[in-house]
């Protein structure tokens, strides 16, 4: 299977690079993997595809204010992203700069933060963080919100709102599970006095979900790996959810990614772990029904997953679909929801 098998074209004028003004007014394209129907409805439609007793699954992920401008100890200015906090004075960063810090530099990041470079891993580095403040507290002070790079502003007031889910609550994600962003605290109160059950999963988001493949054969890509939890009470509500007849929603590919990462053993488990899982048509789903998510960009791992899950041909007429019916693509545009072809 081909990378290019998942290509398509795009017009720059469908990323969204704003949010709509009210978190549920976004479009929602419904897909039904089964017969490859497709039906344009409003994100404010979705308790009409819901029933008592079905349950969804949302990410809690919270996105953190991961990006600093600072200066090598040599003078040299950088960008530094946080991709993962390991502990109160460590993490693992992108850095971009002319020249790569070697180990044991130092770094002055938004002209108050002292780091040190302790090692390169890969793509990114072990950095240090001096004193005694907590790392999250310093990003919240001096860091700044790590907007998508196909977002073209600079992040303002609005997007530290709403490139945030209403329920997050676990920080750690440098980019946000976007299909969340359409449920305001109305629509999940609705959603609950229908009798529709909610759970959650953490799964930290990282910058490698912005990464197109880059080889020609996917079978020869490599998954970033990600760090994700799933709650014993999570199980135990899809358990009851499918033995009372209910179905189960992954709200967002990382919710789904998620789940299907806990029951690789066959069986569905609470636990944590890192997940490097890479889902691509021929895969066998174990846990979820139906997906809920945003419209994913071109040859990327996201769109190889959603067309495991609705089918590759619908996938494409879905999205071909949304072109000429001019969805809005990306992070803060409009939503599909996908029954599951098999």
């Amino acid at each position: 299977m081909k990378t290019s098998d998942f290509d398509f074209d795009l017009p720059p004028e469908l990323i969204a690079q704003f949010p709509t003004q009210e978190r549920s007014q976004s479009r929602l394209l419904h897909l039904d993997g089964a017969n490859g129907e497709l039906a344009d409805e409003q994100f404010s439609d979705l308790p009409k595809f819901l029933k008592p007793g079905d349950l969804l699954v949302f990410n809690d992920t919270r996105v953190i204010k991961a990006r600093l401008f600072g200066v090598k100890d040599s003078g040299g200015k950088l960008e530094v992203l946080i991709e993962r906090l390991l502990d109160e004075h460590h993490a693992l960063a992108h850095i971009r700069a002319s020249h790569a810090p070697k180990p044991g530099s130092g770094l002055l990041l938004a002209g108050e933060i002292a780091a040190t470079v302790e090692e390169r891993q890969g793509e990114l580095y072990r950095l240090r963080f001096a004193g005694e403040t907590p790392l999250l507290e310093l990003l919240e002070q001096y860091g700044s919100l790590p907007l998508p790079p196909y977002i073209t502003h600079a992040p303002e007031a609005l997007d530290e709102t709403r490139y945030q889910t209403v329920y997050a609550r676990q920080p750690g994600a440098v980019a946000a599970p976007t299909a969340g962003l359409h449920f305001d605290p109305a629509m999940l109160e609705t959603l609950e006095k229908m009798g529709v059950k909610i759970a959650y999963v953490t799964l930290h988001v990282g910058a490698g979900t912005f990464q197109p493949v880059r080889v020609e054969e996917i079978a020869e890509h490599h998954m970033h790996s990600e760090w994700y939890t799933v709650p014993q009470r999570t199980v135990d509500l899809i358990r009851l959810a499918r033995a009372e007849g209910g179905r189960v929603m992954a709200v967002g590919t990382t919710s789904l990614r998620a789940l299907e990462s806990a029951s690789a053993g066959g069986e569905l488990e609470a636990g944590s772990g890192e997940t490097n899982i890479f889902i691509f048509p021929g895969y066998r789903f174990r846990v979820v029904e139906r997906l809920l998510t945003n419209f994913h960009l071109p040859r990327s791992t996201l769109l190889m997953l959603v067309s495991a899950f609705g089918g590759m041909e619908n996938i494409r007429r879905a999205y071909r679909h949304a072109v000429e019916n001019r969805y809005r693509f990306f992070s803060y545009g409009d939503a599909m929801l996908i029954e599951r072809q098999q």
